[in-house]
């Protein structure tokens, strides 16, 4: 799609300064702009770029004044990052913006499509599925038997969605995800191996949960795998069977939190954090990548290292330990004068 600089400028509620029907079709950085391009200038350190660049138009703010010519439209806002995140959020309503119902694809006849519905092609959709309004589930993408899906409720391409689970308003699935999968519930046998534990419970995503690409959220053993209110969660994360995750927390790729663990409201865990099983972490705990969690935390805790301990005690010790060797080589040192004394 083209816009002009008049029409996003009427967006962003911006003044156009050069060429008000000039138009775009893409977006670019400032450095690599090039002709029907859109960009914007926030950073000070990027402005010499605004000299150079090829972009047809760059978004910048209201107070800036060039002190050479340029060949750039200008909008000028009130904040030139803000307007531009406000333009790229624009941008991916309108290129959401499907409907109709695509063939081939599977709808079982006991489920009940709204008229503002959109399902890609090859999309399976089992049986007695509620779907709220303006619903999108995109090519490929699976929902079992059973499933709730709210108002707004995005499933991308290759999204599943397993029988009898919960999904609230505004939720976003993206490709490879997986909401519903059978636990880790295995029981061991006499004769060494395992006979599986059957997962009868479902999973829960209360209201503008975001689900990133490759993450996997078990559905619990007995009850409900609960992601609360505004969890996002990045791509390649493990979520395992009866976890609860509470409203607002974030949580970076790769983690894994295990099985029954409840994790508080407002948290932030980075990448690669491993957390061991029926732990309860509270309210606004921050945990740095590639820390190992086994032990509850208390409100507030900030925790590095595995296993964790506090963050500014791990800080203090990471000192001493990287100056180990010159500490032995003391040590050594005073013990031969110690020795040579005696």
């Amino acid at each position: 799609m083209k816009f002009t600089a008049e029409q996003i400028a009427g967006i962003l509620e911006g003044t156009v300064v050069g060429d008000s029907k000039i138009e775009v079709s893409k977006l670019s950085k400032i450095e690599e702009g090039t002709t029907g391009s859109l960009t914007f200038l926030s950073n000070l350190k990027y402005t010499p770029y605004i000299y150079t660049t090829e972009a047809s138009i760059t978004i910048v703010n209201a107070d800036f004044v060039p002190d050479k010519p340029i060949s750039t439209t200008l909008i000028k806002v009130d904040d030139a990052y803000e307007g531009f995140s406000k333009l790229l959020e624009y941008y991916n309503q309108i290129k959401l913006n499907k409907s109709g119902i695509e063939q081939p694809c599977f709808i079982s006849e006991s489920t009940k499509t709204p008229d503002d519905i959109y399902i890609g092609a090859f999309a399976y959709i089992g049986n007695d599925v509620e779907i709220g309004a303006n619903v999108k589930i995109f090519p490929n993408a699976y929902v079992g038997d059973n499933v709730k899906l709210g108002d707004n409720t995005i499933i991308f391409s290759g999204g599943k969605v397993y029988a009898d689970c919960i999904l609230g308003n505004n939720c976003v699935i993206n490709s490879g995800a997986i909401i519903g999968a059978d636990g880790f519930g295995f029981a061991p046998t006499k004769d060494g191996g395992y006979s599986k534990i059957p997962q009868i419970g479902n999973v829960i995503l209360e209201d503008y949960v975001d689900v990133g690409a490759g993450t996997t959220i078990d559905r619990a053993t007995m009850g409900s795998t609960i992601i609360r209110s505004g969890v996002k969660l990045d791509n390649q994360i493990q979520i395992a069977h009866n976890v609860e995750i509470g409203k607002n927390t974030v949580i970076a790729a790769q983690t894994g939190v295990a099985g029954s663990t409840k994790v508080g409201e407002h948290c932030k865990i980075g990448g690669q954090v491993g957390i061991a099983g029926h732990l309860v972490i509270g309210n606004n705990v921050r945990v740095q990548a590639q820390s190992g969690i086994g032990r509850n935390v208390k409100d507030g805790e900030i925790l590095q290292g595995s296993p964790s301990f506090g963050y500014s005690d791990w800080n203090k010790s990471y000192v001493y330990f990287k100056n180990l060797p010159k500490l032995v080589k003391t040590i050594n040192e005073l013990e031969k004068k110690v020795d040579g004394h005696n």
